[in-house]
């Protein structure tokens, strides 16, 4: 099976920004669809100020690859050229969408002014910042006013759990969180903590899944400020059950955070939630782009120094480029999120149940069925996680592990710590839209001949 080409989504219905020209008002107009291109992006002049105005599409729209592009190849250890490189690491960055790369480009002609001025560089700069930050609201189900672009997904999370813990500090200073949440909200916690605040790790299960129990016990103690739980693990794939989480916070009055950088467009977005922040490179946007949504009513300070940019939330002009960017690439993630999802899902399954069946001593780690449809992750007894991947890497796999255990900090990741599971060879497949069948098979293919290489190296035979 082979991911949709351009010309599948193609007819869908999409809508147009328009950057400036005369009796804009608002940024955006609606033209007619047959202007827009395969790619996902029309750059045009208007029809009414011709010669002067780029038209910027932010539709629902998909296409494989660009042409012209090639895919990077291994080398053998005599330097021959082999198979080409198989990109499997999208939870850490996803390739570049091409609807980012050419609503990136066409972005730069009027992006480059300051949105906040008066002349007329500067309100068709303002004009491109509205319209992609109405669409994302719309993608994510907020209101425009709550949303916030940042410089990166980690500084939305720090400001999320920094300015929530801020906004309610006449509340209490302690916040609870899960025991598997991102590095950025446990740095942010750590903050909190030397400042004189406490943290409340909350258990999970061996499937990475959130204790509950635990969890209402937590937010209904005295003091509390704020909760944090990662809509779906990084590291294992397992979604959590923020919807029971969320209404066990507004039990206890207890605004809760989410980190959904690995939901935003691939899966629906709990409910629930008080403030939200992803990342743009997660779903195919440029690095750079971080989002952070606070709700009307939720008490939050920005805990940077003032400035009035981005509704007092973050400091700093935007990228505004990589914004619409981000913007018009979200709209195309999330058009296609369901048949992605539909293709990738069954790949993941082929994963979960072929690496244990012939790969002896492998734990495959995170819950199967309440998963991402895109993750998989799995443990090699035996067998150094450092070493696999680079095992992996020469044979043209470029694959993440979610240990950690190196010379440097002989400490596994606090997730799969957490969950008290395997951490040894450790190994994180995550799969994207430009994947194929091919892909995945080649890369089962070949594993079990490479962890039986590292393993009779590492003088571990017979198994």
């Amino acid at each position: 099976m082979r991911p949709p080409g351009p010309a599948s989504l193609a007819r869908r219905g999409a809508s147009f920004l328009s950057t400036g020209g005369k009796g804009v008002t608002d940024g955006r107009r609606l033209l007619d669809h047959d202007g827009l291109d395969r790619g996902g992006v029309t750059v045009r002049p208007h029809r009414g100020d011709p010669g002067h105005t780029a038209a910027i599409a932010f539709g629902s729209v998909s296409a494989r690859s660009e042409p012209g592009l090639q895919a990077p190849q291994s080398r053998t250890k005599g330097g021959s050229v082999s198979a080409p490189s198989v990109y499997l690491d999208a939870a850490t960055a996803a390739p570049l969408h091409p609807v980012a790369r050419q609503a990136l480009m066409a972005a730069l002609d009027d992006g480059w002014a300051d949105p906040g001025k008066l002349y007329t560089q500067a309100r068709r700069a303002r004009q491109l910042l509205d319209a992609a930050r109405e669409a994302t609201a719309q993608t994510l189900g907020v209101r425009a006013d709550e949303l916030s672009f940042t410089p990166s997904g980690t500084t939305a999370a720090h400001g999320a759990v920094l300015g929530g813990l801020a906004g309610r500090h006449r509340v209490g200073s302690t916040l609870v969180h899960s025991a598997i949440e991102h590095s950025a909200v446990l740095h942010a916690a750590e903050r909190h903590v030397a400042a004189g605040g406490s943290a409340n790790p909350v258990p999970v299960d061996r499937l990475g899944r959130l204790d509950l129990t635990a969890w209402s016990d937590a937010v209904q103690a005295p003091g509390v400020a704020l909760a944090a739980l990662i809509t779906a693990s990084h590291e294992v794939g397992t979604v959590q059950p923020v919807a029971e989480a969320a209404a066990a916070c507004a039990d206890a009055g207890v605004p809760l955070y989410v980190d959904a950088a690995q939901s935003v467009g691939r899966v629906p977005l709990p409910a629930g939630w008080s403030v939200l922040s992803a990342s743009a490179h997660k779903w195919g946007g440029p690095p750079g782009v971080g989002l952070l949504a606070v709700r009307k009513g939720t008490r939050w300070e920005s805990p940077w120094p003032a400035d009035e940019r981005e509704g007092g939330r973050t400091p700093g002009s935007v990228n505004l480029p990589a914004v619409v960017a981000a913007a018009a690439s979200l709209r195309a993630a999330a058009a296609d999120a369901a048949a992605e999802e539909s293709r990738l899902a069954p790949l993941v399954d082929r994963i979960r149940a072929r690496v244990p069946a012939e790969v002896p001593d492998v734990e495959v780690v995170g819950d199967p069925v309440l998963r991402l449809p895109h993750l998989v992750t799995f443990s090699c007894l035996y067998v150094d996680g450092e070493a696999l991947l680079h095992a992996l890497d020469r044979r043209g796999f470029a694959v993440s592990s979610g240990s950690s255990c190196t010379s440097s900090t002989l400490r596994p990741s606090h997730v799969l710590e957490a969950m008290g599971v395997l951490s040894h060879g450790n190994v994180r497949v995550s799969l994207h839209r430009e994947t194929t069948e091919a892909d995945v098979e080649r890369f089962l293919a070949e594993l079990p001949g490479i962890v039986a290489d590292l393993r009779a190296e590492a003088g571990v035979v017979g198994l």
